[in-house]
Formats: structure tokens, C-alpha cells, sequence
């Protein structure tokens, strides 16, 4: 089944207060520091919030497995090297990625405040997902797609993120991959037993396939071909050549446990107010949102939506309604928990049935 067809009786509903409560727990129980713990927790839950499940909690169980087999460092601090008075790099030491990229958007914004810009490469990092500045954020990933003309893995389905605030609309806010779908998306479909559409990806032998597993024993497609391919080389270039970490296809998947990932981001912070006051900007930002989103619609289009807003509608419903999982990833998550010796249930929010969350 596709996950649109996903049924509310397959499905259990979770406050995200005992959601982000239950990711504390297991990653101190694993050994993470109780501060650091509380990052990684908020950013987990924060992606499940926004709909983009396939880069929340539900990469506990990957996690923890990096760090069983000490390949991710538990107790890691990211380290801050001051290279210029507007640029940075961060040396994540082999720890989460979320605390790398927190330092260096942190750094990138500090310097952008007294300066108008600020730059972070991070090296020797890991997987992590992505108010006050314009900001732009690549990473690089694991070998997932063939580079234009080949058919072999090679590039990350590495992601590029960028963000404006606005005044009384909605800020614009654009999270991507290069290929047509997330890899992470083939993950939750394998998790869920779901299929997946025949355009997303390629088998061992090179043939369209609607299979998770398959998928992941071949390639991803770009988007776009050529472009889609040339935007993962670019990220490749600014995340893993620029940082000094990995690059060129040597980046460890995050779920392979047997050595570090060693990903690299680039991070850059503008500050809005450098060529006119803020409150112009944020005007101008206002008018761009409503000419997109008021713009003449194509046949069977109802509503036009701003980068972005698609996401804060669903954390604005699952805020109020819970995070859903299925049952199978309640129980992998629960298995978690039970590993670290956890024993505190909590229950689903009343619109599903009663199904406890160990934590």
C-alpha cells in the first residue's frame, strides 16, 4: 500500500511533550549527556511535528545502534575553530549532527549580526535534519544516486535548506533533496510495509521497481536528470570538499553501523536589514507570499502553498491532535527503551486507541 492509504486503525496517536520525553530517556540511557540529550530530543521531534517523518524519532533505533557499536560518540562536543572574523568551521568529533550544525548556525548568525554574514563548514559529523537571518544549509550523505549518465551510486541524496523571515505571512521555508523522493522516504515505506512509486528509484538491476527493499539494493533518481544530479555534485562540493570531510561517494549511511559518517554541512547566515530596514524587508517578504500564493490555479488545484507552509500546517494540527506512528514503530521504538531499561508507560492522545509508549 501507499501511506496515503494508511488507515487510523493502523495508525496510534502521541502527545509530543511524551514523545520528546521518550527520546530524552533513551538517548541519556545510551549515554548522551543530559543537555545535548535535550537538543537532539527537541530537533527529533520538532521534524515528526512538521510531517517529515522520515527524519524523526523513528531514527532512534539507527542511532543508538551507531553509538552500540561506537561508531557514533555519545558523549562528543563539537569544538569551534575561528577562521576569519565572518567565517568558521566546526569539528563535530564524531558526535550528532544536530549539536555540529546547532554550534555553526548558532556561530554563522553571531557573526552575521556584526558583520552582515557568517560562514560554517562542519566536518567529522553526522546525519541531522535542518529565524533571526536568511540562512542556507547543505549537507552531503551516502552513496544513493549514479551521477548523470552513469548507474552506479555515487552522490548523496545530499539536501539543501533555505529560510527568510517575514512580517504577518508565513516565512519561507524550503527543505529538498536532488532526487524526486527523500531516501528517507523508502525507509518509512520499508518500515511500514508500504510500496513506493515506480518513478522514485531503480533495483540492483537497474529496473523500476515500487519495492522499498529493492529500492535501496539500487539507485535513487535525480530530479530533473541532469539537474537534479548537478545540484547533489554542488552539495558535495560546498559540504564534503570545502569542510575536509568525506566526499565523493565516501560518506558511511547512516544506517551502516560499522564506521563513522563522517558528513560535512555548510552553513551561511545573512542578515535581512543589510540593504534596507527590516520592516521593508519583511514587506517585500509579505508581498512575495501573496502573489504566490494568490496566483491563477491550474485545473484541480484548490490551494497554492508558500515553501514551507505545508509543514507548519501539519505542526499546527499534530500539536493539537499528536504525532501519529504505526504500531510497528511503536514497538521498535518501545524495544529502544526497553534496551536502556525504561520502564514509565504513556498512553496515545484520545483519538486512537489506547496504546502505551514505553519510555
Amino acid at each position: 500500500m501507499l501511506a496515503m492509504e494508511l488507515t487510523e486503525a493502523q495508525l496510534r496517536y502521541f502527545k509530543a511533550s511524551d514523545v520528546q520525553k521518550y527520546a530524552l530517556n533513551v538517548l541519556i540511557g545510551n549515554g548522551v549527556p543530559e543537555a545535548e540529550a535535550d537538543i537532539v530530543a527537541k530537533c527529533l521531534v520538532a521534524a515528526d511535528l512538521r510531517g517529515i517523518d522520515t527524519h524523526g524519532v523513528n531514527r532512534i533505533p539507527s542511532y543508538m545502534e551507531r553509538i552500540r557499536q561506537s561508531v557514533l560518540d555519545p558523549k562528543a562536543k563539537p569544538a569551534l575553530n575561528q577562521i576569519t572574523p565572518v567565517v568558521a568551521q566546526v569539528d563535530g568529533q564524531n558526535g550528532f549532527g544536530f549539536l555540529a550544525a546547532a554550534l555553526g548556525m548558532d556561530s554563522a548568525i553571531e557573526m552575521a549580526k556584526t558583520f552582515g554574514v557568517g560562514m560554517v563548514c562542519v566536518k567529522h559529523s553526522n546525519h541531522f535534519e535542518g529565524d533571526r537571518c536568511l540562512s542556507l544549509v547543505f549537507t552531503n550523505s551516502s552513496p544513493a544516486l549514479p551521477v548523470w549518465g552513469g548507474r552506479s551510486k555515487l552522490i548523496g541524496v545530499s539536501p539543501l535548506a533555505c529560510g527568510a523571515p517575514a512580517g504577518s505571512t508565513k516565512p519561507f521555508i524550503l527543505d529538498m533533496a536532488p532526487s524526486i523522493a527523500a531516501r528517507g522516504k523508502i525507509y518509512k515505506a520499508k518500515r511500514r510495509g508500504e510500496k513506493i512509486p515506480v518513478d522514485w528509484a531503480l533495483d540492483g538491476e537497474g529496473r523500476p521497481t515500487d519495492d522499498p527493499a529493492k529500492a535501496l539494493e539500487g539507485v535513487m533518481l535525480p530530479m530533473g536528470g541532469p539537474k537534479g544530479s548537478a545540484l547533489a555534485i554542488m552539495m558535495d562540493v560546498f559540504s564534503g570538499v570545502l569542510s575536509g570531510s568525506a566526499f565523493a561517494g565516501h560518506v558511511t549511511n547512516p544506517y551502516d553501523p560499522s564506521k563513522s559518517a563522517d558528513v560535512g554541512h555548510f552553513l551561511l547566515a545573512i542578515k535581512p536589514d543589510l540593504f534596507m530596514p527590516m520592516d521593508d524587508f519583511k514587506e517585500r517578504m509579505d508581498y512575495l507570499y501573496r502573489r504566490v500564493v494568490e496566483s491563477d490555479k491550474i485545473a484541480g488545484v484548490d490551494r497554492i502553498y508558500f515553501p514551507g507552509e505545508m509543514e507548519q500546517i501539519t505542526q499546527e494540527k499534530r500539536e493539537m491532535e499528536g504525532i501519529p506512528y504505526t504500531v510497528t514503530e511503536v514497538e521498535n521504538l518501545n524495544h529502544e527503551a526497553e534496551l536502556v531499561g525504561q520502564s514509565l508507560w504513556f498512553h496515545p492522545s484520545p483519538r486512537a486507541a489506547v496504546f502505551s509508549f514505553k519510555v
